[in-house]
């Protein structure tokens, strides 16, 4: 019987530091100056909304604030998908008034990211939206992440691996990620700077003649090739409803390795048909190698050289 009673007292025990751990967790994730965290506790109005993956990032807001005296917000994140991003988009148009633009990088169109999406279990709380989308796609998870879904099944099998869920069974859980130590690095500093600084090195610039063909995927682990497009016509439509003027662009790449997307024409003339607008192709427009990190990013002095660019053709308004 003494079993029976340290039995139940460790469940209690387990319980009652899973609810005060998470309680002590999210407390510090609202003191973070990170851009969701912003989002989701009303810091985040704007003038000029940015939206796209790392190379969204790009979009390097202290210098969009410069250059049109606008205040500015960006949702890119790392590895973003769209479908994703279009959950932030209508939680974001749910709780501010509707920026006067938004300007999109469509070359997120290109994956499913769904260890990202169980990531944002961090905000689930903040947003019912938010929290849906994150179940439906951990019933759905493609193989990318099926290791961590299987994991979690070993350990909680009445959760049949359903990690959105998960955070339901444990608070403690819905701070196991990424996005949430993301958070916690910006807890006492603001993110708007969050650009990479270095210059692309001589190694990368020798290899780029012996890169293989890139391809820009519209149907990665689906098996309906409209998905994404149907997700980015989604935010578009959304925001233009709002009173929003969209602006679509293809930001750029290092130029060399521009030259082996194979697809990159096919892929803009797939999303422009798809969304009835043009999609601005800057994918070249930025040639000094001064200016990027890497093959698909540029560095803060490519990033002013390029929105400076965006300025003068009056797509940054």
């Amino acid at each position: 019987m003494k079993k029976v009673y340290w039995i139940i007292a460790l469940l209690l025990l387990t319980f009652i530091g899973d609810r005060l751990g998470g309680r002590i967790l999210k407390s510090q994730l609202e003191k973070s100056q990170f851009r969701y965290t912003r989002m989701y506790t009303g810091q985040a109005q704007s003038d000029i909304l940015l939206v796209g993956n790392s190379r969204g990032l790009i979009f390097y807001e202290p210098h969009i604030e410069k250059i049109t005296g606008k205040k500015t917000f960006n949702l890119s994140y790392n590895g973003m998908s769209v479908d994703l991003m279009n959950e932030l988009v209508h939680d974001y148009y749910d709780r501010y008034s509707p920026p006067a633009q938004m300007i999109v990088d469509v070359t997120m169109c290109d994956r499913i990211n769904d260890q990202l999406t169980i990531g944002f279990n961090s905000y689930s709380t903040y947003s019912e939206n938010l929290e849906d989308f994150i179940i439906e796609r951990a019933e759905n998870m493609s193989d990318g992440a099926k290791v961590s879904k299987y994991a979690l099944s070993r350990y909680f099998p009445s959760l049949k691996g359903n990690m959105g869920h998960g955070a339901k069974f444990s608070h403690l859980f819905r701070y196991n990620s990424e996005i949430f130590q993301r958070a916690m690095f910006y807890r006492t500093k603001t993110d708007k700077d969050w650009l990479l600084d270095r210059v692309i090195n001589q190694n990368m610039i020798d290899a780029v003649v012996d890169l293989d063909t890139y391809f820009i995927d519209l149907k990665p682990d689906t098996t309906d090739l409209n998905y994404l497009l149907e997700n980015l016509k989604d935010i578009v439509d959304t925001a233009k409803e709002k009173g929003t003027d969209v602006q679509l662009v293809i930001n750029p790449y290092y130029p060399p390795f521009a030259k082996t997307i194979t697809n990159l024409s096919a892929f803009k003339a797939e999303v422009e048909s798809f969304t009835g607008m043009k999609v601005n192709d800057y994918s070249s427009a930025v040639t000094d190698v001064k200016g990027f990190g890497d093959y698909q990013h540029l560095n803060k002095y490519g990033a002013k050289i390029y929105l400076d660019k965006l300025r003068s053709d009056g797509i940054l308004k």
